[in-house]
């Protein structure tokens, strides 16, 4: 069998082991449905995994897309596998992106202008108790196992659960988006209301089931060692990295976003440090939108802005992508934005989330510049959605399943500064504000290795010279040594402590971008278009960074 076809039928049987991650990716046909996350629906998604690696592998490629197809999938799906052996895929909990997470937002990419799309929303509601029994017997397994998450993810996770089940002060998610319906039948507005309540105690049950039979059992510390950390580096960078040297590297990125950022907050505030100049612009009018739903309309009208005016000029942008919806996410996540890819046929946008405290009413914008670049064009938006259009040249696995954080959120990150030398950010307080995202990434690659390898701080620094990293020193230094929202720092530290080796692939994504970007212009020279370069890289389809290198060495 060719290696696409494998791939295209991977896609397939994926979807139907996991109707979440199907929604998710833009599959159709399994809107009614949620994912088995119990011991035994991860050991079938395992035994699929295994089954496809073993065809792939023995499959000839027929030309060169299929040897590329090949080595995606071997080093993507190989790592699947190797994490689920481990363990750690029932084991997963964390404020961010676990099973927990997925259930609650897998509502928010589903349509609803249909008494049909209200039926599909109402036989899922029906099942979240079945799947978060799942979640309950895979972490009781992993107890079992020595696997536990850690205290900290548990209680942070609880809160998250007892917000959507209605047990912070408000309705709860389920019961306000059954509420949100338009007009629909009569029984089917019952049954939507059974389920929404069914779906809001079951997260209930599971808040109290944390906190009282899970956290008991947890081990208080967060860090998870090399060994664990090493898999998930590759899993999320798709490459092997010596940490050691990527976390002496984050040192000197820093040092140096640091002296960069320094000399814009002079002009900002001369003679004043980098937290006298973010106080300066969190004061300007000039930087200020006031109200939720003005901030919603602040995101769309720039990141239309960017999509028009990049269009035909930068980056070849078919009519296909230039749907790009900007939301605030519903309460009870993570703060910090977020993107979302389009369905297959492009009826679903991709979508900017943007999650934001309940009560938040002020926004300062200049630090949100670079964050609608990254999330949309040229970020996120611009790359994913070109990767699910290329169908006449890329497999569905490539397509929808492939992407990795090193590929995406490096693409994301150089993209922000991709906007600076096109001439988008002429303004120094929305120029900081990208200056301090990319501080606050590199910040993220020393203290995200650093707490989970107790690394030694290293002289020179000026922060705690000779000590071990904590996450109460983790803390520290972002509060202290960055000047993002405090607010979003806190949430942050919880995110590294719960989902190890994310974090830095931003910063180590973006570094090979750049090195790939240079070694094609010098050897093209003269020859060499950016444009082009872009476009050709952005439509090879997901993959992991070292894959990623091996086929821009060839452009």
């Amino acid at each position: 069998m060719p290696v696409h076809e494998i791939c295209d039928k991977f896609v397939d049987d994926y979807a139907a082991a996991d109707p979440v991650a199907a929604t998710t990716f833009g599959v159709a046909s399994y809107d009614d449905q949620l994912t088995d996350y119990s011991p035994e629906g991860h050991a079938a998604r395992g035994a699929l995994a295994k089954r496809a690696l073993r065809e792939v592998e023995a499959a000839e490629p027929a030309d060169d897309g299929e040897r590329v197809a090949k080595a995606v999938f071997l080093e993507r799906t190989g790592l699947e596998v190797e994490i689920h052996e481990a363990g750690l895929d029932v084991a997963s909990l964390n404020v961010i992106a676990s099973p927990i997470q997925d259930v609650r937002q897998v509502f928010d990419l589903m349509p609803s202008e249909s008494a049909e799309h209200w039926e599909n929303i109402a036989a899922r509601m029906a099942k979240v108790p079945a799947a978060l029994d799942g979640v309950r017997s895979s972490l009781l397994t992993a107890v079992e196992a020595g696997n536990a998450p850690a205290l900290r993810q548990i209680g942070k996770v609880a809160e998250q659960a007892e917000v959507w089940a209605g047990l912070s002060g408000d309705a709860g998610f389920f019961v306000t988006m059954a509420e949100g319906a338009p007009e629909l039948p009569e029984t089917l507005r019952a049954e939507l209301g059974r389920a929404a309540n069914t779906a809001q105690e079951a997260y209930a049950e599971l808040a109290g089931f944390l906190r009282a039979e899970l956290a008991p059992q947890a081990p208080t510390k967060d860090a998870v060692g090399q060994d664990v950390y090493r898999l998930w580096s590759r899993y999320f960078v798709g490459a092997e990295l010596d940490l050691h040297e990527a976390y002496a590297w984050g040192w000197e990125e820093f040092a140096r976003v640091e002296r960069e950022a320094r000399e814009v907050a002079e002009r900002i505030t001369p003679g004043g440090s980098l937290a006298d100049a973010a106080r300066a612009l969190d004061e300007d009018p000039a930087y200020r939108v006031r109200g939720q739903r003005a901030f919603e309309e602040w995101m769309q009208a720039l990141s239309d802005d960017a999509l028009n005016s990049l269009r035909g000029k930068h980056f070849d942008i078919p009519d296909a992508l230039m749907a790009l919806d900007c939301r605030i996410a519903p309460p009870g996540g993570g703060v910090g934005a977020y993107y979302s890819g389009p369905n297959e046929d492009f009826s679903r946008p991709g979508t900017m989330w943007w999650s934001v405290p309940q009560d938040r009413e002020e926004f300062s914008t200049w630090r949100e510049v670079s964050t609608i670049y990254h999330e949309g064009v040229p970020g996120h938006h611009l790359q994913i959605a070109t990767s699910v259009y290329q169908s006449a040249t890329l497999n569905r696995y490539q397509r929808l399943l492939a992407l990795t954080s090193g590929l995406a959120e490096g693409w994301a990150l150089y993209a922000e500064r991709l906007m600076q030398d096109l001439g988008y950010l002429t303004d120094d307080g929305n120029l900081l504000g990208m200056l301090d995202a990319h501080l606050f990434r590199a910040a993220r690659v020393v203290v995200d290795i650093g707490m989970h390898l107790e690394l030694e701080i290293p002289s020179g620094t000026g922060f705690h010279e000779g000590e071990r990293w904590t996450p109460e020193l983790g803390l520290e230094f972002m509060l202290t040594r960055t000047i993002t929202d405090a607010d979003h720092v806190r949430d942050e530290i919880d995110r590294y402590l719960g989902w190890p080796g994310q974090a830095p692939s931003y910063k180590l994504g973006e570094k090979l971008w750049l090195e790939a970007r240079e070694d094609v212009r010098a050897r093209q020279g003269s020859a060499f278009d950016l444009r082009d370069f872009h476009m050709r890289a952005l439509s090879m389809g997901g993959m992991g960074l070292d894959t990623l290198r091996e086929q821009l060495a060839r452009l």
